[in-house]
């Protein structure tokens, strides 16, 4: 399981998000690359259709691939409680061939993104990871160097953590208790909830780049 937050963050204010980001993690930002394929099933003998993602990351010495199927989010009142969703995660390591495989078993492409972009690691009650991405479709088959943006100006930010059955309660707490330290700049909350720009967005960053960052959390 995963506990997971997103939001946005105009890209002008990026450099000010990874510089309150260094302070927090106390570690530097590492790259991230991320052409992720969005393969589906067709629905047939009675089964209903699957998804898979297959992500490579282009930031390796050589791209290496993972298989990601993410499964239903949790329900119910303890759901409704907590403010990040809990959901279901599959993962597993392939080889370059991967894509291969599935469209032999039958999948399609549905669509394909390029994330580019930075990540942050914290440990903080929970391993939490941070990633900046801006996002891009390709104009052409598996272009990468062709991506365009998504959404110009406006970068996506996603806060997940690892979680099991037992304490995503208190890993959820633990996102939570981090995303706070991240409002002056920026608006989180369970993926597909509508949310916008912070109006204090840039008074924030400005502060942030006057001073350099913030405290290291420990």
């Amino acid at each position: 399981m995963e506990c997971v937050v997103q939001g946005i963050i105009e890209t002008q204010h990026v450099e000010a998000l990874a510089i309150l980001l260094q302070g927090l993690c106390g570690v530097n930002k590492e790259r991230l690359g991320i052409h992720e394929l969005c393969l589906r099933s067709s629905p047939n003998l009675g089964s209903v259709s699957s998804e898979v993602r297959l992500l490579c990351d282009l930031e390796q010495p050589e791209p290496t691939w993972t298989i990601r199927h993410i499964g239903g989010a949790m329900r119910g009142a303890g759901a409704d409680q907590i403010s990040v969703l809990v959901r279901t995660v599959v993962e597993s390591k392939a080889s370059k061939t991967v894509l291969r495989m599935f469209y032999a078993l039958g999948y399609k492409l549905d669509h394909e993104l390029l994330r580019v972009g930075f990540s942050f690691h914290i440990l903080r009650g929970a391993q939490i990871t941070i990633t900046v991405s801006s996002v891009n479709k390709m104009l052409k088959l598996h272009a990468t160097d062709e991506a365009v943006p998504v959404t110009p100006g406006i970068q996506l930010v996603e806060v997940t953590a690892p979680a099991s059955p037992e304490n995503y309660s208190e890993v959820a707490a633990a996102v939570s208790s981090f995303c706070e330290y991240l409002a002056p700049l920026l608006y989180l909350s369970k993926p597909g909830a509508s949310t916008g720009v912070v109006p204090t967005a840039a008074a924030a960053a400005a502060s942030l780049m006057s001073d350099g960052g913030g405290t290291t959390l420990s």
